[in-house]
């Protein structure tokens, strides 16, 4: 009985079919269409317009899901294409950016008032109390302890020591660091000593001294180490006081430190 149940759509769909087949056959030798044939007619019309109609939703089911299955494949593709696309992209990009860092280097070179050798930041110290990097060049290049590191904008440190093929450079804003400094527009000289990272500060500058915001601040050339007229950084903030002898001078360095990538060591005297 339960078989039944389950089948009773598709055993009605066959009875219907063999009772159309016999009263057409019938109708062969009988060409008038009575009311059975026409009832068998309607009802067999029916039934196949809803098996077409199944058969074509299924059909275009089936085509949905080829078409859904090759443009999954096909995003697949273009996605992994993209990729490396992305990939040759950033390559490519980084090789510009080197090249023309290093052509920014080379025109420095060219332009610098002494002997220079070009070098790469092979490694970065940012603590509380040591702001240095490392260079990737050494004695074995002509370099030692005591010479101004710059790049293209301006000055970064001095090499504080060198093994044979590594320096290490004691940037401007180390505490430690005191460069003889002038400000561009009024000439009045200064210490520029490193403030961690705050930046630097401008020292024994008097209060009748006029200094603003935005002043630029270069190298004095006194002091044996650093060339004249090397740009240092800008001053952000002036504080006169009440009570000290000298203004309180903040200044911004003009290299970012945390992009640098590249510098030129000053090794020798003038050029010829």
């Amino acid at each position: 009985m339960s078989f039944f149940k389950r089948h009773k759509n598709v055993i009605t769909a066959c009875i219907l079919i063999i009772i159309s087949l016999v009263v057409l056959s019938y109708n062969v030798k009988q060409p008038s269409a009575g009311p059975v044939r026409k009832l068998v007619m309607e009802i067999s019309a029916s039934l196949v317009f809803s098996i077409n109609s199944s058969i074509g939703a299924v059909k275009n089911l089936w085509n949905r899901y080829l078409f859904l299955v090759g443009m999954e494949a096909e995003n697949r593709r273009l996605r992994e294409q993209n990729a490396q696309l992305l990939g040759e992209l950033i390559k490519y990009r980084e090789g510009y950016l080197e090249a023309k860092r290093l052509q920014d280097i080379l025109n420095l070179k060219k332009d610098a008032p002494h002997p220079a050798i070009g070098a790469q930041v092979i490694n970065k110290s940012d603590t509380a109390l040591l702001k240095t990097i490392m260079i990737n060049r050494g004695t074995a290049h002509g370099l030692k302890a005591g010479l101004p590191v710059i790049a293209s904008k301006g000055i970064v440190g001095r090499t504080t020591e060198a093994s044979w093929h590594a320096s290490r450079v004691l940037l401007v804003i180390d505490e430690n660091s005191n460069i003889d400094a002038v400000i561009q527009r009024t000439r009045t000289q200064g210490i520029l000593q490193g403030a961690g990272i705050t930046g630097c500060r401008l020292k024994y500058v008097l209060k009748s001294d006029d200094v603003r915001q935005g002043d630029v601040v270069i190298t004095s050339g006194l002091g044996g180490i650093f060339p004249k007229e090397i740009l240092l950084g800008v001053v952000t903030r002036v504080d006169k006081g009440h009570s000290d002898l000298f203004q309180k001078i903040e200044v911004h360095p003009s290299i970012d430190f945390n992009k640098l990538e590249e510098v030129l060591v000053l090794v020798g005297g003038d050029k010829k």
